[in-house]
């Protein structure tokens, strides 16, 4: 069961990541294109949602942030335990090593950032921007790449993304909150509370978790705090056993109903959403600035130096064996589609800076180009990688 789970958001995975550079690709075309004033009307429009005593008005790139996507996260979160309890992760031989790796690719790139943006000028509040990895392109990319690969090693960079997630997200979570609401964090608190009493009961209605989820999110967003944080505690809260059986469990139910919704639908939205920015109103010294050259470099040279650096160390103690039948071109190879931080990458930097601000459009050039950098680099080495292995392989 464990094995066909994995497998399945594989697939998703990989064919989403051709949807999402679509969406991405569309953003930037009409951002800078005639029908720019659309694209930005559409971005800034007001929308309000009332349900009783809850109202609040956003634009509508603040609601893909904080609603549409606090459901990805809470996905990530569903993913996350589903690895810690059944799958990949629920091996200690095997957690330590993409765990490490996941740590060296989330440290190294922040240093590089910082080493770019501590001087005059610089911006180092945006530090945490290229700590994390795209899941749906980076995994496209590997299979477009190397199919005939072993398949340990998309499971190795699955597990380690997923770690990278779960990092990036308590990044958010302390960094990124302000202006906290005691109350409404006790509400949500409150919330999440019930939907683990839930778990008690197996035969509770699918409903009532709904329910709970929309509540602790709902809070969080009056709270302050970041609604990803939302979306993964509530994913904590959701019972993995079956009900029945031979049945797949809760969260298999709401995992894999959710997914294809994530991948082909919110994460397109948000990046169709957060790439475009017109470009015309950078200049060089912004683009050759030290935002976009530090996120840059950060992705396309520190994430694998900071993963792959882990990885030839860890291996080299012997605290842990590289992944079953992969060679150490093809783990290099896979290093740098971790600089693929596109989605995660976005969703950051749209905190750490003013909304509609220059910086923010120096933080995607530079999050398009490292991530670019990294694709074409990846997939080149891991297409010399199989070609090396011969048809057979």
């Amino acid at each position: 069961m464990a094995k066909r789970i994995t497998l399945d958001f594989l697939k998703t995975e990989s064919a989403s990541g051709l949807i999402l550079a679509a969406a991405a690709l569309a953003g930037i075309v009409m951002a800078n294109s005639p029908a720019d004033g659309l694209y930005f009307r559409f971005l800034q429009a007001p929308f309000t949602i009332q349900i009783g005593g809850f109202a609040e008005t956003y634009p509508v790139l603040d609601w893909v942030k904080q609603g549409l996507m606090a459901v990805f996260f809470f996905v990530v979160g569903l993913e996350i335990k589903y690895e810690v309890l059944r799958g990949e992760l629920a091996n200690p031989r095997r957690l330590a090593l993409p765990i490490l790796a996941a740590l060296g690719g989330m440290a190294v790139p922040a240093l590089v950032y910082l080493g770019f943006n501590l001087g005059a000028g610089g911006a180092p509040q945006a530090w945490p921007t290229p700590i994390a990895t795209d899941i749906a392109f980076a995994m496209a990319a590997l299979a477009v790449a190397g199919p005939r690969l072993p398949s340990t090693l998309r499971v190795f960079l699955l597990t380690l993304a997923i770690v990278d997630d779960l990092g990036a997200v308590a990044v958010i979570g302390a960094v990124f909150t302000h202006h906290i609401r005691i109350a409404a964090i006790a509400a949500a608190l409150a919330a999440l509370a019930l939907m683990g009493l839930l778990m008690r009961w197996r035969a509770a209605p699918y409903l009532f978790y709904v329910i709970g989820f929309v509540l602790v999110w709902a809070f969080t967003l009056k709270s302050g705090v970041s609604t990803s944080v939302a979306g993964v505690a509530a994913a904590m809260a959701i019972p993995i056993e079956p009900r029945k059986p031979g049945r797949p469990g809760v969260l298999e139910d709401f995992m894999e109903s959710l997914h294809p919704y994530v991948a082909f639908l919110i994460l397109p939205l948000f990046a169709f959403c957060a790439a475009g920015f017109d470009f015309g109103r950078l200049q060089m010294d912004d683009i050759f600035g030290p935002v976009a050259l530090g996120v840059a470099a950060a992705l396309f040279l520190g994430k694998p130096l900071g993963v792959f650096g882990a990885i030839a160390l860890i291996c080299g103690l012997k605290i842990a064996r590289r992944p079953m039948g992969t060679k150490w071109v093809e783990l290099f190879g896979m290093s740098l589609l971790t600089g693929i931080g596109f989605t995660m990458s976005l969703f950051i930097g749209e905190l750490a800076f003013p909304q509609g601000g220059l910086a923010q459009g120096q933080v995607r050039a530079g999050v398009i180009a490292g991530s670019l950098l990294s694709t074409l680099a990846g997939m080149g080495v891991l297409t010399w990688a199989q070609r090396q292995r011969g048809p057979a392989s």
